[in-house]
């Protein structure tokens, strides 16, 4: 019997996934003439991305922006079969590591004074302030293992219940199909809506070191 997280390896067997390939064709580039409904949709996501990230300089900006795009990009790709799901393995602490260093390292060094501010909520009883650095530092320390973990967890759900449909004794039937596709298009805006948790909390991450 086939283990379930062999389709996490970067070879496995044929999937119906498939019919994710629909997507490709759901919109054409009308031969050029005019923008595609997919570049439609992206410079109104990226219009809408800019004018959120409030009081920041365009090149921070651009730079969140560009990390939501690959995150989701790398969501996306690993939903058509025969492709190596990158964001459903822990390497992706390689990224929410050096981001997370980033910005303790500015904030450390350019304005500490904030930085432990931070360790104290306000209004903290005088007793309980001992205590309450030492867990406000353990969960900042926690922050890019759950940044990786809540991108890697729902990815590998995803993908599992894809599997599991595959492997029913639903292939048989015309239904099917249609079950396929709605699990597909739920996958997709989990693929958006996980990009966007992680890009935001970096984001949000940055903003309390100013």
């Amino acid at each position: 019997m086939m283990n379930l997280f062999m389709i996490f390896d970067p070879i496995s067997n044929f999937m119906t996934n498939w019919m994710s390939m629909l997507f490709m064709f759901m919109m054409p580039l009308n031969y050029w003439f005019n923008l595609s409904r997919w570049n439609l949709l992206w410079i109104i996501f990226n219009t809408k991305m800019y004018n959120e990230l409030t009081n920041f300089y365009l090149n921070k900006k651009i730079f969140f922006i560009n990390l939501l795009t690959f995150i989701f990009f790398c969501n996306f790709i690993s939903i058509f079969p025969y492709i190596f799901s990158s964001t459903s393995h822990l390497l992706f602490i390689s990224l929410s590591i050096p981001l997370w260093m980033s910005f303790m390292i500015w904030g450390w060094f350019n304005n500490m004074n904030h930085m432990f501010l931070h360790l104290v909520p306000k209004e903290t009883p005088f007793m309980l302030i001992p205590m309450m650095i030492y867990i406000e530092f353990l969960s900042n320390l926690a922050r890019p293992l759950s940044l990786m973990i809540r991108l890697s967890a729902n990815m590998t759900t995803g993908h599992l219940l894809i599997l599991l449909m595959n492997k029913s004794n639903l292939n048989k039937m015309i239904l099917f199909i249609f079950f396929q596709l709605l699990l597909l298009m739920l996958e997709f805006m989990v693929n958006f809506i996980q990009s966007y948790i992680f890009s935001m909390l970096t984001y949000m991450y940055s903003k309390e070191i100013e």
